[in-house]
């Protein structure tokens, strides 16, 4: 579904990644774990049109969306969800779910999208005339997600989904993708959260200083020694 290859990304004068290649099948969950500052970040900012890389390319569903904008990239299938979910403290639950409505075509499905949104997080439904800075943490994250899907992604990019969530919440999140996977969203999801990530990930990659430096099945990487001790504190 997803093939990043050989990708290079600056800012300014210094590179943050490395020729970095990777793929994510449909219907996976595909996990990029690192430390902070490894690149994981960029890297979606790059797929999603935020920056643009300075060689190599990306293509989902055979189209090429190398340097593509960020509607485009939208329009062809994929939703970003950045780190704390970004979300408009100010506006109702029911305006920021309707901003992730932008595009025309999915305008003119709107009350569709809603009710598909509302089917998997009911809370949303009884919250949707609340202020966004109202909501607990978990139905924060819930919102952010409802609004990604409001676009009708086939691919899902999350960026540190656990970020600021106590450890009931994180598990909560992590089980929202689950549910995304199996109403038919691709996940691609970029974690500090190694054991968690790798505990509901198909695949995973690690990031390490702008570069791929391990990739194989979850397992694998459970049972690796780099991974154990570098991020599992085993």
């Amino acid at each position: 579904m997803l093939e990043v290859k050989n990708l290079n990304v600056f800012y300014g004068n210094v590179q943050i990644l490395w020729d970095v290649s990777l793929e994510v099948g449909e219907g996976e969950i595909v996990a990029l774990v690192g430390a902070n500052g490894a690149g994981k970040t960029t890297l979606l900012n790059a797929i999603a049109g935020l920056v643009p890389p300075a060689s190599g390319s990306v293509t989902f569903l055979g189209r090429d969306l190398t340097g593509a904008p960020p509607n485009a990239v939208v329009e062809a299938g994929i939703s970003y969800l950045p780190e704390g979910g970004r979300l408009f403290p100010d506006m109702s639950v029911l305006e920021n779910l309707e901003m992730g409505a932008y595009l025309r075509s999915s305008w003119k499905q709107k009350k569709e999208r809603l009710e598909k949104v509302y089917d998997l997080f009911p809370r949303l439904k009884e919250r949707r005339k609340q202020l966004a800075k109202t909501l607990s943490g978990g139905e924060r994250q819930m919102l952010a997600m409802g609004r990604c899907l409001m676009a009708n992604p086939k691919l899902g990019m999350f960026d540190e989904l656990s970020y600021g969530l106590s450890p009931k919440l994180v598990k909560e999140a992590f089980d929202m993708l689950q549910m995304l996977r199996e109403n038919g969203i691709t996940v691609f999801l970029i974690e500090q959260n190694v054991k968690q990530s790798l505990e509901i990930a198909d695949r995973a990659y690690v990031l390490e200083n702008g570069r791929i430096v391990l990739s194989g099945s979850s397992s694998e990487l459970m049972d690796s020694d780099h991974v154990r001790k570098a991020y599992l504190g085993l």
